[in-house]
């Protein structure tokens, strides 16, 4: 069977180790990158021995497949383009800038028989992974996402940047429809939401508190899971995950015993696996992992909290 042809529209910071990851895939080929930025596209094509663009639109019919990591203002655009010519498309997260747009391509999709894979890439972390054999029915899930501010990524909120990562997880984990959603949040160094908490309730009485923050001294994303009889810790950073579970035994009378399995993953490349992952559900002709419709949802999410947050905020500015 023939390669997928491949290009990375967007190579900035990020979309240059997007790039790079598709040189190391046996059933994928680098045929291009594009970025408006002229230099920036020359630069990483001959860093990687492939043709320069510089307009998107100069793909068509050269790609069955693109990767599309330009700022999430564009991503509505350049998702459209490609999937009306039944181009498979991968855009990293958030999907849109709203839900409405996430919807249409979502049905462009679906009308030209192309692949839309949300670009939620902590799905594919290995320690992530490893806890799916001890998932449950979660009761209260804790996540806390926290990093150093970066001046990149600031085209968005930090509920867009970082929090969509655990709402993401957390719907995916929990598969139950939410009820209600407190949240508060504000701006710090930027105009946007620089810090945000929301306490997401979900149909099936689960809890989830989700906390995320750019303006942090040292980087933490961790997510803590509680079910009956058990206890999970996930270190997403450290890739590290360990597993509590009420034993058999007892350890002193009325006390139960506790036996627990933890493990560290040295390798594991989370990118690389969910380029892999989006190469092969169209060469195999199966749904992304990460789908369209998923995205959709953890932008309905990251939306909601975002419209509480700022109705908080003018309250509390009224009042003042």
């Amino acid at each position: 069977m023939s390669k997928i042809r491949c290009a990375v529209v967007g190579v900035g910071y990020l979309g240059r180790f997007h790039a790079q990851k598709y040189q190391s895939i046996p059933n994928a080929e680098l045929v291009g990158v594009c970025d408006v930025n002229s230099d920036v596209s020359k630069a990483v094509a001959q860093e990687l021995n492939v043709t320069p663009f510089f307009d998107y639109r100069d793909l068509f019919g050269k790609v069955d497949a693109v990767n599309i990591a330009a700022t999430t203002n564009r991503h509505f655009e350049i998702a459209k383009a490609f999937l009306e010519q039944g181009i498979h498309v991968l855009v990293e997260k958030p999907i849109t800038e709203t839900v409405a747009q996430a919807e249409e391509l979502i049905h462009i999709a679906a009308i030209h028989n192309a692949k839309l894979q949300v670009g939620h890439l902590e799905r594919f972390n290995s320690a992530r992974l490893a806890v799916d054999p001890y998932l449950e029915i979660p009761l209260f899930i804790e996540s806390e996402r926290l990093a150093p501010f970066n001046p990149r990524g600031t085209d968005v909120n930090v509920i867009l940047d970082l929090m969509i990562h655990d709402i993401d997880i957390i719907q995916n984990m929990v598969k139950s429809p939410i009820t209600s959603i407190v949240a508060q949040g504000t701006p710090i160094l930027t105009k946007a939401i620089d810090i945000a908490n929301a306490r997401i309730t979900f149909e099936n009485h689960c809890v989830a508190n989700v906390t995320a923050s750019r303006i942090s001294f040292k980087t933490e994303r961790k997510t803590r899971i509680f079910q009956h009889n058990s206890y999970i810790s996930i270190d997403y950073h450290k890739k590290q995950f360990a597993v509590f579970k009420k034993g058999n035994g007892e350890m002193f009378p009325g006390i139960p015993d506790i036996t627990s399995v933890s493990q560290e993953f040295e390798k594991g490349d989370a990118l690389l696996e969910e380029i892999k992952a989006f190469v092969n559900c169209i060469e195999q002709d199966s749904q992304p992992l990460v789908t369209g419709e998923e995205g959709r949802y953890a932008l309905e999410t990251a939306e909601q909290i975002t419209a509480l947050i700022h109705n908080n905020l003018t309250e509390r500015y009224a009042e003042s």
